[in-house]
Formats: C-alpha cells, structure tokens, sequence
C-alpha cells in the first residue's frame, strides 16, 4: 500500500473531501433507508446465541440448536459489535459498515493504481465512493458490505503477486496474504471463493510463460494453503455436530435434518430469470400463498401443464408449505420441461438470469416498486429506476471501456477471469438477485477508473500533437 499512501500524501485535499462525501452519502443511507428484514434476523439470532450461549445456532421454541447455513464471518462480525455497543444494536453496525465501505474504495484505488497509473487510482476512487449501489448495502445488516470489503485486498495483493512472479521477484508474502483475504472473503459469503480460480487461471498463465516453474508452483501451494487452510476448523465442527462433510454453508441455507424442496426449486430453474419473479414466488415458500397470475407465460409449456401448476399450487396456497407428495409433482413438471428443450435450460435462461443481475436497477433496499418498469402504477419510481439502470449501465460500459483500452497482461487475466467465473456461476442459480453481482463491483470500479484516465490522456496527447 505504499505506492497508495504516497498518493494520497500528494493529493491530500482530493481524498480528504471525496472520503467526506462518500462517508456522508453511506450515512445518509444509513439514517434514511436502514434495511433490516430477512436474512438480518437469521445473522442477528446466530451471533447473540454464540455470545450468550457459546452456541453457533439458532433459536427455536426457545431452545438453541446449532447450525450450519450461514458462515461464521459475518455473524461472528456481528457478534463482535454486539459486545461492544450492546445486543442488536443494528445502528452501530450500520455505522461501522459505512466506515468500511470508505474503505472499501481506497482499496479499489490502489487496485487500480497497481492496474495501470496515479490517475486511473483517482478516478477509481471518486467513482467507487460515489457508487450508490454498494453504499445502499451499508444500511443492511447483511454480509454484502463485509464481503465486496474483502476482495479488493485478495484483488490487490494477487495483483501485486502476480506483477511481483512475472518481474521474478519475492511473491510469497503477497500471495499469502491474498490467501488469508480470500478466505475472509469466504467466511463472508462462500461465493467468494470464485476469486480462487481467477488466481489460479493467472498463475496457469505465468507458469506455462516462465522456464522457472518452482516460483509459481510455491505460490500456488501458497495461496491453496493460506485461503482454504481456516475453513479447516469449520469443517471438522460440522462433521462433528452434524456428521457431514460440509466445508462452506449449505446452498439452500438448509440445516442436514431439513426438508429441502428440490423439486420446486428444479421446476423455478426451469423459467426464473428476473428479480421480481424472485420477490413475487421463491421468496413467498413457504409461508406465503402464491398469487398464480404473477407466473410469466415461459412457466409453461403447454395447457396441460398451466392446468397442474396451478393445481398444485392452489394445495400449496391451502397449506402454505411443500410437503414430500407436492415436492415430487413439481419435479415431475420440472423434468419435462427440461426435457422439452435442454438449450432453454442450459444456455437461454443463464444468459437472461445473468443479464437480468447486471443490469437490474438496483433499488432492492429502497422505496421504488420491484415492477419498476410500469409507469403507469408508479411514475416517479420508475423514472428513478430507470436513471439508477442507466447508472449501472454507465459503470459497465467504463469497465469495459478500460479493460479494452488497457494492456493489463496477466493482472488482466485475473481480473477479468474473477468477473466472467463469478458471472457464469450465479447464472446456474434459480434465484437472480442483484445484490449477488456486487462482489464484482470492486473490479468493475477499477477498471472504470482506467477508462477515464486512458480519455484524459488521449486529450492531453491530442493537445500536445495540435500545438
């Protein structure tokens, strides 16, 4: 961080009152749209059991039992605040997110000035502070802010790791370090472990470059070691507890003696690609009825079918839960609809759920209807969704813009490799939600510093050509 602290040394005054105003807008968020709902309370619940009982669970009729759906990172945050300022104090820890979300953006700087130059880190900078969809999730009690926290460390120092392997310098510290921030970031939310094999794709590339392989292959045992290395513990409590090998969270947030509706979720695989189908039916079960004319026409492929699935779901609104019997009918609707076309279900429908998490709005934690696109019921929220999806959009294209202007090498096989395996994973979820694509936000913020430096140069260089 040398290089970055001797950056900001000389532009005191440029980061002093940027930091200002990205802190202010976090605590705006905090003050006026605090997000506590959902998964808040599940966290909560987790971290004031391990506090007052010395039990990683939840608590049910009363009594405590141990669990395994969430990591320990963000609950053992939690648990740690809680301490400090007193059991659910959400507020305080609203307040240290924003803190570390500003954070946050420095780290993405020095990505950007390890990327490319001095200006580049500025403009990633003021971009990254002034990022409304990231500084929303600071107002939410959720693992997100923790999460995008850890990667740009695990992003800078395999950065760093890399430029140091290919200058045959010492590597080992960086790529340790980007081991130990990698696991973190796992700890956080297990998804993140997708940076793993973006290193490990960059280190393929460096090793088959280089006549000296040792270098790279002890990195590489370095990296597995360090970042896979902490999960150990977790793992060897769950077989303990649970008698199961589970070395992250369980992908349906599923205690081992649940029952998990996987013929329902196979059959919402079978035509889910939006966020509002996510909000309107995946988040109503069970518990909630489900209103059968918020199905889109794509649920299904014929009368005959229509006809089952809303009699199926007609006994589940009677019941509101999936039991066994119910389960295997929509896994029997589910195969079949597979079947009727493997290209829908292998390739058209990731591609819509990843599109559909790229270029959402991302209003989710405000006041703006889910079906933002209907002016007509919601005017002036959907106007201001729309100019949040063209903010998106902007911030994508000057990502792309500096990737494609950029010469970035093998840190750009890293970077890039991070964001395509992250986007090509979440498109094998059933469940397209926006906020699964902010991970990929740091990288996104640094590459977009880079497209507005690579302009401000061509300008001068243009200048200089004229005169």
């Amino acid at each position: 961080m040398i290089k970055l602290i001797e950056l900001v040394r000389r532009n005191w005054l440029f980061f002093l009152l940027v930091t200002i105003a990205g802190l202010s807008l976090r605590l705006f968020f905090v003050f006026r749209y605090p997000h506590l709902a959902g998964d808040t309370w599940v966290y909560g619940d987790i971290a004031r059991n391990w506090l007052d009982h010395g039990i990683f669970g939840l608590t049910d009729n009363g009594a405590v039992r141990p669990t395994l759906i969430r990591l320990p990172g963000y609950p053992g945050f939690l648990a740690a605040m809680f301490a400090i300022f007193g059991r659910e104090h959400y507020t305080a820890v609203m307040i240290a997110q924003a803190f570390i979300d500003t954070n946050t953006c420095l780290v993405i700087a020095a990505v950007a000035l390890e990327l490319t130059n001095a200006r580049a880190a500025k403009a990633a900078y003021l971009l990254a502070i002034s990022c409304p969809f990231t500084a929303s999730y600071v107002a939410a009690p959720l693992s997100e802010t923790l999460a995008i926290f850890c990667v740009p460390h695990a992003l800078y120092y395999g950065v760093r790791g890399l430029k140091a392997l290919e200058q045959e310098g010492r590597a080992g510290k960086l790529w340790g370090i980007a081991g130990l921030w990698s696991a973190a970031g796992i700890f956080m939310r297990p998804d993140n472990g997708l940076i793993l094999p973006a290193m490990g794709l960059a280190l393929l590339v460096i090793f088959f470059r280089k006549t000296s392989k040792k270098q790279v292959v002890f990195a590489g045992l370095l990296l597995a070691i360090t970042s896979l290395g902490p999960l150990v513990p977790w793992t060897v409590r769950n077989w303990r507890v649970f008698h199961v090998f589970q070395p992250l969270a369980s992908r349906y947030a599923n205690d081992p003696e649940e029952f998990l509706p996987r013929g329902f979720n196979h059959w919402v695989k079978t035509w889910m690609v939006d966020f509002v189908s996510v909000d309107e039916v995946y988040w109503k079960v069970s518990g909630e009825p489900i209103d059968p004319q918020q199905l889109p026409e794509r649920a299904f492929d014929s009368r005959q079918e229509y006809e089952k699935t809303l009699g199926i779901i007609a006994r589940y609104n009677q019941q509101l839960y999936i039991d066994p019997r119910m389960d295997a009918e929509f896994e029997e609707i589910a195969r079949q609809r597979q079947e009727h076309s493997h290209l829908r279900y292998l390739v058209w429908l990731p591609f819509l759920r990843t599109t559909d998490m790229w270029l959402r709005p991302r209003t989710e934690l405000l006041d703006v209807e889910t079906r933002w696109w209907e002016f007509r019921q919601h005017e002036r929220e959907s106007w201001f969704a729309l100019f949040w999806a063209g903010l998106n959009l902007f911030y994508i294209l000057a990502a792309l813009r500096g990737w494609l202007l950029s010469r970035l090498g093998v840190a750009g096989v890293f970077v890039i490799g991070f964001i395509l395996m992250r986007s090509f994973f979440l498109s094998s979820l059933e469940n397209p939600e926006p906020r699964y694509m902010l991970e990929c936000f740091p990288a996104v913020l640094a590459l977009a510093g880079t497209a507005f430096t690579r302009v401000r140069d061509a300008g001068k260089q243009f200048s200089n050509q004229s005169s």
